[in-house]
């Protein structure tokens, strides 16, 4: 008898263990392209003339006009981030940073992030400069 009940559980274990790699396969990367189409200067009020932008896209830079691939789970997300920065003796920066899940990307959508750099020393101290970064998401 007891022969029989040890055969069982090892028939058992061993389907638990077939099934395994079935539902592994059930949560499959999805490929998303994500372009910087542009980076504006919206508006500036006096901060500054001379620019350093940068564009990130899950850590990795992306120049305008590049697009990065990335192969992720539904579950994890696409993670952009915006950066300006004015170019004096002591800079002024912004940053703007947005998540989206890479589940939510059913079609070609554009996402901007808005970076405002304020102006910290001198008689123009706390005017502020607007950025605009347009990203473009696509499956």
């Amino acid at each position: 008898m007891y022969k029989g009940i040890k055969s069982l559980l090892i028939l058992s274990l061993l389907s638990i263990l077939l099934v395994q790699p079935a539902t592994a396969a059930a949560a499959k990367t999805v490929k998303i392209k994500v372009t910087l189409v542009s980076i504006e200067l919206v508006e500036n009020n006096h901060v500054g003339n001379e620019w350093y932008t940068a564009a990130y896209v899950n850590g990795k830079e992306i120049k305008k006009g590049s697009t990065v691939t990335l192969n992720l789970k539904p579950t994890e997300s696409i993670k952009l981030k915006a950066y300006a920065e004015e170019q004096d003796k002591i800079p002024d920066v912004g940053t703007s940073t947005a998540s989206i899940k890479a589940s939510s990307v059913s079609k070609a959508v554009n996402k901007a992030l808005k970076v405002t750099v304020k102006e910290n020393r001198g008689r123009y101290s706390g005017n502020t400069a607007d950025w605009k970064f347009t990203f473009k998401i696509q499956k």
